[in-house]
């Protein structure tokens, strides 16, 4: 079994860790090779459906962060935790419809136990003028 590639840090800290059977990722952006793929912030007036692909690469990236902690032979087998940043302009409101995007994502992943407890939250901006970042954590 191939390891899945980890995404490319930003600074001083591990894409993830584990403790035992946990593992909890650092929040992950719409970044490829370390190249952010997508720009904030989200906007009132743009169509939800513009930002599904940054948030899906996003939740991928902390999917790929987490499996790179694997032994070989294991799996994800439920998602405990999922926080979604969103860097909105002021008036925004569907923080939750986003944060959906990658709930089901995970959904996708795991079934029914890619959904655990939740939280969406608006923030003024997140680093590299990312429009989402994610963090998970999740049981081996």
């Amino acid at each position: 079994m191939s390891r899945p590639s980890q995404p490319v840090p930003q600074g001083d800290y591990i894409p993830a860790c584990r403790h035992g059977s946990l593992i909890v990722t650092s929040g992950m952006t719409p970044r490829r090779e370390g190249v952010l793929q997508f720009t904030g912030p989200v906007r009132r007036d743009q169509s939800l459906e513009d930002h599904r692909p940054a948030v899906r690469l996003a939740c991928e990236n902390a999917l790929a962060a987490a499996r790179g902690l694997l032994a070989e032979g294991e799996s994800l087998t439920a998602i405990l935790s999922l926080t979604v940043y969103v860097a909105a302009e002021p008036g925004f409101d569907a923080h939750s419809k986003l944060a959906d995007f990658a709930s089901a994502r995970l959904r996708e992943e795991l079934g029914p136990a890619g959904i655990g407890a939740r939280t969406a939250v608006g923030v003024a901006t997140l680093p590299g003028n990312a429009p989402v970042e994610i963090q998970l954590i999740a049981t081996v």
